[in-house]
């Protein structure tokens, strides 16, 4: 199988090149840039030397002969929002299979988009054939799709330990809060001054109050999973340390039964490689997550306020963006799940 990464100079592309280079099923035939037009990946990307071909050079990010590609199997949009649906339109309409891990695709409401992204959807009639994918957790029959959109970081740490407790009734669906924090390659790579390493070193503050543009994604999907509205209070921060999402999320217990919420758990996630169940007491740690594709989570039951107070840690790049397109890829194509991830 040949794929393709679309948008391959940004935190995300250089991670899919990474994943991809070192499969064992596939193969990396095709990396765009329009800033590096020409530029071998190895030049750009020394840390791939002897891993990738030197032969393999950034082409031009044309939508129309990227779709008239018919030897690529599988095309990774690493691209930011509004710009990935150039590409997906095209592809999908070739026949293409598509990974987008942009937010282009990931909602589905055209209006949710615009009031979440300040624009209007530029591809809203493919919103319907998009599935939105956390391997774990998804709709069956998600196969079928020709357009995946792969979910956003700080989403996969909250929608991920929640969907299971919803979907059986142990947690309420109001007055849930969550408190984020994420490494700054969540920002992407770009030069900005907030993201200096002067600016970001020995800080940690909140950001995107009260309504971050992941709130959208996270809010329909835990509707889907508890079968009706849920609203949420998201606090994103923003900490001092290259990647990592550490989530806690304080959510009235339906059931106060911690017991209860752990068999959801074992039962949801039974036989997935990539969920750490971790034992109540035990709280993830963004150390023990970083570059693996694995999401950890426990919880605890606080009797006085009637709580379960559940963490969960991740790599924002990885299980949070390219490794779970990777992950996504394997279970589509009919691939190991864990190829390339472990």
């Amino acid at each position: 199988m040949k794929t393709a990464i679309i948008g391959a100079s940004g935190y995300s592309g250089e991670e899919l090149v990474r994943l991809l280079s070192r499969h064992p099923q596939v193969e990396l035939a095709l990396v765009s840039s329009r800033s590096l037009v020409g530029k071998p990946l190895v030049s750009v990307m020394p840390k791939f030397r002897g891993l990738v071909s030197p032969e393999l050079v950034f082409c031009d990010s044309d939508p129309a002969a990227l779709a008239a590609r018919d030897d690529i199997d599988v095309f990774f949009l690493a691209l930011p929002h509004g710009v990935a649906a150039e590409f997906a339109v095209p592809l999908a309409k070739a026949g293409r299979k598509v990974i987008d891990l942009s937010a282009d695709f990931r909602l589905g409401s055209a209006s949710l988009y615009e009031e979440y992204y300040g624009q209007p959807h530029p591809a809203p009639e493919l919103l319907e054939q998009a599935a939105y994918v956390i391997p774990e957790i998804a709709a069956p029959g998600w196969e079928k799709a020709p357009l995946i959109a792969n979910p956003g970081c700080y989403p996969t740490s909250i929608i991920t330990p929640l969907t299971p407790l919803l979907r059986t009734g142990i947690v309420s669906t109001k007055g849930i809060v969550v408190n984020s924090m994420s490494g700054v390659s969540g920002a992407g790579k770009k030069a900005v001054e907030a993201y200096l390493y002067c600016e970001r070193n020995e800080s940690a503050k909140a950001y995107g109050l009260p309504k971050h543009r992941h709130l959208s994604e996270i809010e329909e999907q835990l509707g889907v999973a508890a079968g009706g509205p849920v609203i949420i209070q998201f606090n994103p921060h923003l900490a001092p340390m290259s990647r990592g999402i550490a989530t806690t999320i304080t959510v009235p217990a339906a059931k106060p039964d911690l017991g209860a919420l752990y068999a959801a758990w074992e039962e949801a996630f039974a036989g997935r490689p990539f969920i750490g169940i971790l034992p109540s007491g035990t709280c993830p740690d963004t150390a023990h997550v970083t570059g693996t594709n694995r999401v950890d989570m426990s919880a605890v039951y606080d009797a006085r306020t009637g709580n379960f107070v559940i963490t969960s840690a991740e790599d924002n790049v990885v299980k949070g963006a390219s490794g779970q397109a990777v992950q996504t890829m394997n279970l589509w194509l009919g691939f190991k799940e864990t190829d390339g991830l472990l």
